[in-house]
């Protein structure tokens, strides 16, 4: 039975057995296994919508998948809504409009009908209210990133195992089949030694220009939206806040972490030893700080992963194959998304939606042999694609909370994912290589390092407090 098989009868077994579990899905709400899992949405942007109506998986939320496991019932109702925008809150309640909105998270978070959480909003807030929704006795599915800073990895793991709360991250490759089996073939060792990672994104970002600072629109509560973020003026700019290093840690967090976290499944190993970064930001015109391009590298034991992050060329790397689909690919030729695994008998190329198997050249020297020189068994190219699976990602955290199992994208996998983008750009800052000590959650005798690891709080935001 292939992996992605094991998986998927899993998840059939996990929900079946569960049902007398489901019971203790809130502890002040007896359920059974035909009720209605309540779930509120804290963040309700594009992102958080798409996750939500996933999550209810409606055939109008769900329209156009092929997938039959989405078409299972999953009695799920979107029951409360909360946003710092009034605006965005309406706008929602026009696909779920029985929803209670609540103009503070907190609010919603006491509502005692509310079973789970989704948190979309931008990063600085992730930590304070998945912390706030366990202890409220909230399962929550969590957006990536999972933290903003490094030292808040810790206290966001000790709340999920002390409250014993269903927590996934919004890491939607842990949900795709074909990376599971990507991970089956690297480390059988079926394409030979992979001893060099590459991770990109590229892509073409038009910049927004500079605009005055205003008043915030009526129904705007700024300085909510701010929450535990420096206090500036309003301005439309930030509201796309992965523009603004005040909100979010940049192209390589933003849609590296996604890639880090399946080079970690793909490799078997998930804690990096050392790490350098370059950044430079070209464009000093656009709205924002976000650099436009990054490159990191990270030595991992037994292997060098290497990332790569441009917003002036959406190409990418690597070839295209006839008939495939790309992630995230506008033309005919790009391929601006991906992660490749570079082995002594093939390169396997890996993106959100499939994955190529390219074989080296038979005879190519140490590529057309194993180390001991022996013939390896010939490889055939192969090349396959599934649905993108964010909808099936959210309909796993349903059956995860029903079955009170652990996710496969759990606390502790992925604040690891979301480290690596953390440890390169604190290399980045510092302008050096870093050592990264796993155990301690530090870099060791690094005290300049180390000042990066958390960014106070502002009050009166600071509603969970940090060593």
């Amino acid at each position: 039975m292939s992996l992605a098989m094991q998986r998927r009868e899993f998840l059939k077994t996990s929900v079946q057995a569960g049902a007398a579990a489901w019971t203790a899905v809130s502890a002040d709400r007896v359920m059974g296994a035909n009720d209605r899992l309540r779930v509120g949405l804290i963040g309700c942007g594009g992102r958080g919508t798409l996750d939500a109506r996933n999550m209810r998986g409606t055939p109008e939320d769900i329209a156009g998948s092929t997938d039959p496991r989405l078409k299972e019932p999953r009695n799920v109702d979107i029951a409360a809504l909360c946003d710092a925008s009034a605006a965005k809150i309406d706008s929602a309640k026009r696909w779920t409009p029985q929803a209670t909105g609540y103009d503070d998270f907190r609010k919603l978070l006491a509502d005692k009908s509310i079973d789970a959480v989704i948190i979309a909003t931008p990063d600085p807030w992730h930590a304070q209210m998945m912390i706030l929704a366990c202890e409220a006795g909230k399962d929550v599915y969590l957006e990536k990133p999972v933290m903003y800073r490094l030292a808040e990895a810790k206290a966001m793991r000790e709340v999920v195992r002390r409250t014993g709360r269903i927590v996934q991250i919004g890491s939607q490759h842990r949900s795709a089949d074909h990376i599971v089996e990507a991970g089956k073939m690297v480390q059988s060792g079926k394409i030979g030694e992979v001893k060099f990672v590459r991770v990109w994104n590229y892509q073409i970002e038009p910049a927004a220009a500079p605009v005055p600072d205003t008043e915030p629109p009526a129904g705007m509560n700024w300085d909510a939206w701010l929450g535990p973020s420096p206090k500036v003026p309003y301005n439309t700019n930030r509201l796309y806040y992965r523009a603004f290093m005040d909100y979010t840690n940049g192209l390589i967090s933003d849609y590296g972490n996604h890639r880090f976290d399946s080079v970690h499944m793909v490799m078997g190993q998930e804690k990096p030893l050392k790490a350098s970064s370059s950044t430079a930001m070209l464009n000093r015109k656009k709205a924002g700080d976000i650099v436009d391009i990054q490159q990191a590298t990270y030595e991992y034991p037994g292997f060098i992963l290497d990332y790569e992050g441009c917003v002036y060329n959406s190409h990418g790397l690597g070839g295209r194959t006839e008939g495939m689909r790309y992630y995230g690919a506008r033309g005919t030729d790009d391929r601006p998304h991906g992660m490749a695994f570079y082995g002594t008998q093939a390169a396997l190329f890996v993106d959100r939606i499939g994955m190529e198997l390219y074989p080296e050249a038979r005879g190519g020297g140490r590529g057309g042999a194993g180390r001991g020189g022996a013939a390896a068994q010939p490889l055939e190219r192969m090349h396959m694609n599934e649905e993108e699976p964010s909808a099936l990602h959210a309909k796993n955290f349903v059956d995860f909370v029903r079955a009170r199992k652990e996710p496969f994208a759990n606390i502790e996998v992925e604040t690891r994912a979301t480290a690596v983008a953390c440890i390169g750009n604190v290399a980045a800052w510092t302008g050096r290589k870093l050592t990264w000590d796993d155990a301690s959650w530090q870099f060791p005798g690094d005290a300049e390092a180390n000042k990066y690891l958390f960014r106070e709080y502002r009050k009166p935001w600071d509603l969970v407090k940090f060593a």
